[in-house]
């Protein structure tokens, strides 16, 4: 009797977890992914996530986790899918899946203004120090791109950012919103090259484990619902309104 109660409590447990879709990304990442003064996550990833989970009638739970945590996580079950701005890599196709594409992006460079660096030749000299973050696609650019500066490989975001500001370093390499962003909030030190110096644009995908199929189609479905009904304008607008005027009136293409 007792056996029978326990595997029929374990048959409704798994059903009602189907239910929830657990999203994982690294609430590092604003306005991006982060969370606010009450450690509630907020950002465009998270009204994306939640407007998927509504599309699908599932429940979703935010699993904040280290960017290096990701990929295990999402390869092993922990995860059902990862929204944290991953940007979609012939590596990381190896292992898992992708989306279609529901935004694009471009490596900026964040200058220290002393530096003397107005373009990605000038950072890569002898004598020049260069910050990316661990596992970016500003690290894999650098790794193969870079001949002569010195390379400090940091686990942090904001890591980096403070060795630019603080003169240590003399350029930070990571994407265009990321690179505008702390150069608002530090414009007395750091100067921001948002020109792509870059023959291809990098794209931002929802990743998952490559055994959901039918899961990857249906947030496939998403994206072109959403590309196509304004929800992803609404997210720019709600989150990323500066930017994008900025972007518009330096004529780079924008994110949504």
């Amino acid at each position: 009797m007792f056996t029978l109660i326990s595997l029929t409590l374990a048959v409704a447990d798994t059903k009602e977890d189907k239910k929830v879709l657990t999203v994982g990304m690294e609430l590092a990442y604003p306005p991006f992914e982060m969370s606010d003064k009450d450690g509630v996550p907020q950002g465009v990833s998270v009204d994306f996530a939640k407007a998927l989970g509504e599309y699908l009638g599932r429940e979703v739970v935010i699993e904040n986790t280290a960017w290096s945590g990701l990929i295990p996580s999402l390869k092993t079950g922990r995860i059902d899918l990862i929204i944290s701005s991953m940007t979609i890599t012939k590596e990381r196709q190896r292992s898992i899946n992708f989306s279609i594409p529901y935004a694009q992006s471009s490596l900026a460079i964040l200058a220290n203004k002393n530096s003397g660096v107005s373009s990605i030749d000038d950072l890569d000299k002898k004598g020049k120090k260069v910050a990316v973050k661990k596992g970016s696609t500003g690290h894999v650019y650098v790794s193969k791109n870079f001949k002569n500066a010195d390379i400090l490989v940091f686990d942090k975001e904001n890591a980096c950012v403070l060795e630019v500001v603080q003169g240590k370093v003399d350029g930070f390499l990571y994407d265009q919103l990321t690179i505008y962003k702390n150069y608002v909030q530090h414009k007395d030190t750091t100067v921001a090259l948002l020109k792509s110096f870059q023959k291809d644009f990098e794209y931002w995908g929802v990743a998952l484990n490559k055994k959901d199929v039918e899961l990857k189609e249906k947030v496939d479905e998403f994206i072109k619902k959403a590309k196509a009904d304004g929800t992803f304008a609404k997210f720019a607008k709600k989150h990323l309104s500066e930017a994008k005027a900025t972007f518009d009136e330096l004529n780079i293409p924008f994110f949504f």
